[in-house]
């Protein structure tokens, strides 16, 4: 028995979405793992409502979340980038704090996928879900192998399941 597909009678509910790539050196041209994440949310059936490249920078990236947080018709917010641990990798510093109920077994999963991939490498991953304010936060990697499978085998098979548990409240 799989719980990866949303619940049948769930299946028309309108999801609106932002994402945000964090990145120094990413334009709207160069940035692959951005464009694979609004791809693969418009290809499912999701409403991109904006789309932000961010410096590494930990207070502009938490205040920019915060925000986005506080608008009422966002449901998921995707960020990818600076999730290692290099000193220019602030993301998960910059929401941690924000994030009022975390899904640890969204990191664990992606850890352990990641593992199977890329080997001993997925222990520097800060990849981490959780919620702030009623909406849905992902933070990713960068890298387009690690979006690509974070889209494919967690996030989209749950992503509407979780924003009709999240709305039910």
């Amino acid at each position: 028995m799989t719980s990866s597909r949303p619940h049948a009678d769930h299946s028309e509910i309108k999801i609106n979405c932002v994402v945000i790539t964090v990145s120094d050196t990413r334009t709207p041209e160069t940035d692959s793992s951005g464009q694979l994440i609004q791809d693969k949310l418009q290809q499912a059936g999701y409403q991109i409502k904006e789309y932000l490249i961010l410096p590494d920078e930990p207070g502009e990236i938490h205040t920019e979340v915060r925000g986005l947080c506080q608008l009422r018709d966002l449901d998921v917010l995707i960020l990818n980038g600076g999730t290692g641990i290099a000193p220019r990798d602030t993301t998960y510093d910059a929401i941690a704090g924000i994030l009022e109920k975390t899904l640890p077994g969204f990191g664990e999963i992606f850890r352990s996928l990641s593992y199977a991939e890329v080997g001993s490498r997925a222990i520097a991953s800060r990849a981490v879900a959780g919620i702030c304010q009623g909406t849905l936060v992902f933070s990713l990697p960068g890298s387009t192998n690690a979006v690509k499978l974070a889209m494919e085998k967690l996030i989209l098979p749950e992503l509407t399941h979780l924003i009709t548990q999240l709305k039910s409240s």
